[in-house]
Order: structure tokens, then sequence, then C-alpha cells
């Protein structure tokens, strides 16, 4: 069994994002540091999203509990296909569930089309925001104590749907200002 830290995490999250903007730096031969600086709200989406997505949210001895990885224990897949279980079975917690899932992913629907100019509307924005949720649940399947959920899949492209909307709402309302003051 591996257990795997949020510490760990994080840094192989922080080590991972610093290589791969090196890399693109390199092969663009350009640095611009208000494009780097938007970028790191993508950085922090990542970490808190790991956060709450891979490790439990209660603290065990005053600490964040680990990630366990067991392949022995893998199967079966632990997962949810049914749509609106969250719903229809109220469960303790279930409430915190769906805000949660939801507001988690607002600030993808806001920053991730702030920083990347192909996701020029809320669409495209959804689209990206959702695929990156579908990779997480597909992700959680790989962890015996996580579970993959068809609820979260759509409660998380919610989120991003709500944060583009303002996103683009507030883009749209500023050119009017400027607009009509020019």
């Amino acid at each position: 069994m591996i257990n795997v830290t949020y510490p760990q995490m994080v840094s192989f999250i922080v080590i991972l994002w610093v290589i791969i903007r090196a890399f693109v730096i390199i092969k663009k031969s350009e640095f611009n540091i208000k494009h780097e600086a938007k970028l790191l709200t993508i950085l922090i989406c990542f970490v808190v999203i790991s956060r709450m997505v891979y490790f439990p949210l209660h603290h065990v001895n005053g600490h964040i509990g680990v990630l366990k990885f067991d392949a022995s224990r893998i199967l079966p897949f632990r997962m949810n296909l049914n749509p609106l279980v969250c719903v229809e079975e109220r469960y303790d917690g279930w409430e915190v569930n769906i805000i949660g899932n939801i507001a988690m992913f607002i600030p993808v629907g806001i920053f991730w089309p702030m920083c990347f100019k192909k996701l020029k509307n809320v669409g495209t924005a959804v689209l990206a925001g959702g695929g990156l949720s579908l990779f997480i649940e597909i992700s959680q399947l790989l962890f015996y104590d996580r579970c993959s959920d068809i609820d979260d899949l759509m409660l998380n492209t919610a989120g991003v749907l709500i944060g583009a909307i303002f996103y683009f709402a507030v883009g749209s309302l500023v050119k009017l200002i400027k607009k009509k003051h020019s």
C-alpha cells in the first residue's frame, strides 16, 4: 500500500507545474510575468481541488488524512453511475456535498477562460472544466477509499457553468461600459 500525504501531492503538482511552465517558456522563447501571474490562479485551482477530491474532509489526529493506493483493493471500482442519487438519497452532509461540488469548480469557470484564449465562450469553458471533472472522477477509481460519482461530475460542471457565465457576463459588461465612454 502507498500512502500519499497532501503536502506530497502539492509538492508533486507544483514541481510538475514548474517543469511544464519552464518547457513552454523555453519553447516560446518569451516570458510574460502578467500571464504567468494569471496562470498561478490555475495552479491554485489544482491545489485546492486536489485537497477536496482526493483527501478525507475530516482531519485525522489534527492533520489531513492520506490518499491510499493499494492495487489489490482497487477492484471492484467504487462508483455511482445513477444520476441525482445525492438528491434522492438524502444522507448526512448531502447539502454540503452539493454546494461544495458546485462552489469548488466556480473558479475554474472564471479563471480558465481568463488564462486560455481558446476558451472564448461559455460552451468551450464548460467543456474544458467538465473534462477536468471527468479526469478527476476517473482518476479516483485508482484509490479504494474514494468513489467516482456521476453526481460529482454534474455538480462540478454546473459550477464551471456558473463561473463561466459570471466571467463572460462581467466581460461583456466591461466592454459595454468602455464602448459608452468612448
